[in-house]
């Protein structure tokens, strides 16, 4: 199981540039789900290193060195650009996203950064090796779990003040932290077990949405998993996953992303243009949010910027609470309907498997009129694929203990009837009706040939005996 966060690089203001290494200069590879290494690299968002040095006090040396609090915090601020287009910013006029829950289902979220305070509501471990309230960043083998927090402050950050520090495109929404070990050796539940159990979890401590910023690098999910997206389903939750990015090797999207019923989710650049690296594509991609130059609050309270779709799904998560905030009475089928309804096309062909059904925009979803929606519900078509692609268990029904009957007694055959000898030889009406009338038709037809045959044949003769007779 990999974050879909990738590596960046950001130059710094000595001038050397910094490569797909973290913090403390460590590179970083990922690991696919069971642990085993992944074809592409994983980068969490630690990878991405530090802003440029102006928005720290200090001077940096060496690889990435980072001098926290920033010196200027509203220039954190400043670099929000998708707050403004993308909608938010006019958005919060209608809803902030108060009284919506989004389950974060990552690495950890770390509540205790002044972005976070009294976000994060509740929590769960579900790999056994993080703190029992999920705000512990569990560590994976090439990472220091930081990707959870990251996630969470693009999505419900609160900022450090009026008008400064980081703030999340739903900053009245509450956060469930559900911690899982990603790519984790050291974890006795697979990473496929840990989500099922994380998802169950948060539906059933009253999540509204659930964000899941990780892929199996695969299409294909574990059966386990249909059962447990079926009971977020089934209780009217929205599911958001990311798409995944071919900068780590992500060339199409993987589970959950191709699981119907989930809001999948593409990047975009600053440009509004598909991102290649910090993308994929696919027919499930239902929507496209920005995936570049994204800033996070890391677990020390620090800020970096970062790419990747696993930072595009929380702004679309955040999106989603803004919708249910605003339209408490819409269902889930309905909320995804308002976000996929009011997408811009931005000139683009859509829908289309790189951005969906085109660019968020969150004051559109949050006021515009939208039709109510007319499409299968998750549930339905989730159930639907099972039905399709999974053996159905057929429930054997015990049948009565046959009873021997006795054999019945065989009837002597009937007596053969009296051979006629007259009644042979006359006709009946199969022979009448195939035979007799077909062969008299046919002599008579024969005899009448033959008459005009002979008529002719006289003719000719007296023609020739007598030609003088016969000429004009």
């Amino acid at each position: 199981m990999t974050p879909t966060a990738r590596r960046v690089s950001v130059r710094r203001v000595n001038g050397r540039r910094v490569n797909g290494r973290r913090a403390d200069g460590r590179r970083v590879s990922g690991c696919r789900a069971g642990g085993r290494r992944a074809n592409g690299r994983r980068v969490s968002a630690g990878v991405a290193v530090a802003l440029t040095a102006a928005l720290f006090g200090g001077t940096v040396a060496g690889s990435v060195v980072l001098d926290a609090p920033a010196a200027h915090a509203d220039q954190i601020r400043d670099l929000q650009y998708w707050l403004n287009d993308y909608g938010f910013t006019e958005a919060w006029n209608t809803t902030r996203g108060a009284g919506v829950t989004v389950a974060v289902i990552d690495s950890g979220v770390n509540g205790s950064v002044p972005e976070l305070n009294g976000v994060v509501t509740g929590g769960t471990d579900v790999s056994g090796l993080g703190s029992a309230n999920g705000q512990t960043p569990v560590a994976g083998d090439d990472d220091d779990g930081e990707h959870g927090t990251l996630v969470a402050s693009l999505l419900a950050g609160r900022g450090t003040g009026d008008g400064t520090g980081l703030i999340g495109v739903a900053p009245e929404a509450s956060v469930l932290a559900v911690s899982v070990g990603f790519g984790s050796t050291r974890s006795a539940v697979s990473n496929d077990d840990q989500i099922a159990q994380g998802i169950r979890w948060a539906v059933d401590n009253g999540a509204d949405v659930i964000n899941m910023s990780l892929t199996r690098n695969t299409l294909y999910w574990p059966e386990s998993w249909d059962e447990a997206f079926l009971y977020a389903f089934d209780n009217d939750v929205v599911v958001v996953a990311a798409a995944g990015n071919r900068g780590s090797g992500t060339t199409e999207v993987g589970a959950p992303a191709t699981i119907p019923g989930v809001l999948t989710v593409a990047g975009v650049d600053r440009n509004k243009t598909a991102s290649f690296d910090a993308s994929s594509q696919g027919i499930t991609i239902a929507i496209a949010a920005p995936s570049e130059k994204l800033v996070g609050v890391m677990p020390d309270s620090s800020y970096v910027q970062w790419d990747g779709t696993s930072a595009a799904a929380p702004i679309v998560s955040g999106l989603v609470a803004l919708v249910r905030a605003a339209y408490p009475n819409l269902d889930a089928a309905g909320v995804m309907n308002r976000v996929i309804a009011t997408a811009n096309a931005n000139g683009q062909s859509v829908p289309s498997p790189i951005y969906g059904n085109g660019l968020i925009d969150a004051a559109a979803a949050v006021t515009r009129y939208v039709a109510p929606a007319t499409g299968a519900t998750p549930s339905a078509l989730l159930t639907e694929w099972i039905t399709l692609h999974r053996r159905a268990e057929i429930e054997v029904v015990p049948t009565e203990v046959p009873v021997a009957e006795a054999p019945a007694a065989a009837d002597e055959d009937p007596a053969l009837p009296v051979q006629n000898v007259l009644t042979a030889w006359l006709p009946s009406q199969l022979t009448l009706t195939y035979i007799s009338l077909p062969l008299a038709v046919l002599v008579v037809f024969g005899i009448l040939v033959t008459l005009l045959g002979i008529g002719a044949t006289r003719h000719i003769k007296r023609i020739r005996r007598n030609p003088k007779d016969f000429a004009q």
